[in-house]
């Protein structure tokens, strides 16, 4: 009698522990937050396109989506800490051409592939933009080179880290001007814009978002933008190609990652909810104003168009003679 009632009271609990699992996994996603990791620290574009995006995607979706910044190690850090979490849909990344792109061709031993990520879709792309600290007597790209030449290794270069699109946007510069100036390598591109402010830097081929604000202040001088084309927020800042760089054409980018293995389904809430969220007026005029456009594809044209990014920084790096780590 004993142990038909010991049984009956264990089947029980396991019927009921079985129906709270199945139930939880009946309940439409999401039922709960949505994280966003950031891959790099607060002040740069990855951080303001995170944040930017938050509210706005948290009304889509009806739940909070917090921000959670991991910087450090050109992304790989953050990327990491993707990877360690369940693949339900309830943790993304906010990446970027670095670590989702560029990284490949700049580490030996790289602790991920791309393989280990579904792309949601890119949020956001813009331009670079070559600043330089107002105390540098440069006006133009070509008075810049002419200095550095005249002064070589006087002059550094500020980056978000290794990888970023800031650092081998600086590199190819440099391999194209034929200049010597040094790398100056940061966690993220807000502490590298508080030295160069500093003058402890003397330049920088930012992200346009994050410059943006210090180059309508006045607090940073804009020589030329890496587009094709110029920018509209700009209109009198040349691009590298007008400065006399005819293949120096670099677009940064900006998008959200799942870990693989991420059902499909959730993947395309997830790309449906970010979609909406980027075609609302709010997304569209922030994004203006700071330079850049949203993109918006599917996960799967995202998935080709990285691939394609991966192969063309493989190329970059190679002209620029930068060896793997």
């Amino acid at each position: 009698m004993f142990w038909r009632k010991k049984c009956a009271t264990l089947g029980a609990a396991i019927f009921a522990t079985a129906f709270a699992v199945a139930s939880a996994f009946a309940q439409p996603f999401p039922n709960k937050p949505v994280k966003i990791i950031v891959t790099a620290a607060p002040g740069g574009t990855t951080d303001i396109a995170s944040r930017a995006l938050s509210d706005v995607l948290g009304k889509e979706l009806g739940q909070p989506v917090i921000v959670e910044n991991k910087a450090g190690g050109a992304g790989i850090i953050g990327i990491q800490a993707l990877l360690a979490a369940p693949a339900d849909g309830y943790t993304m990344a906010m990446g970027n051409i670095g670590p989702n792109a560029i990284n490949y061709s700049l580490y030996k031993n790289l602790p991920y592939k791309m393989e280990d990520m579904e792309p949601v879709t890119i949020v956001i792309a813009n331009p670079n933009v070559l600043v330089v600290n107002p105390e540098v007597p440069a006006k133009t790209v070509a008075e810049l080179v002419a200095l550095a030449k005249a002064n070589p290794g006087k002059y550094s270069f500020a980056s978000s880290g290794r990888g970023q699109s800031i650092h081998m946007s600086g590199e190819l510069f440099k391999a194209q001007a034929g200049i010597d100036i040094i790398h100056v390598p940061y966690k993220g591109a807000g502490p590298a814009l508080a030295d160069l402010l500093a003058g402890q830097t003397s330049m920088m081929v930012d992200n346009l978002p994050s410059s943006m604000q210090y180059i309508k202040s006045g607090k940073l001088r804009a020589l030329a933008v890496t587009s094709k084309n110029r920018v509209a927020e700009l209109p009198d800042v040349p691009t590298m190609i007008q400065s006399g760089y005819p293949s120096f054409d670099v677009t940064a980018w900006f998008g959200l990652f799942v870990p693989a293995g991420t059902p499909k389904p959730i993947v395309d809430k997830l790309y449906a909810a970010v979609k909406k969220s980027l075609e609302t007026p709010e997304i569209k005029q922030r994004w203006k104003d700071l330079g850049g456009w949203a993109v918006g594809d599917t996960p799967a044209n995202t998935k080709i168009f990285i691939a394609a990014e991966k192969k063309k920084w493989e190329q970059v790096a190679q002209q620029a003679k930068i060896e793997a780590e």
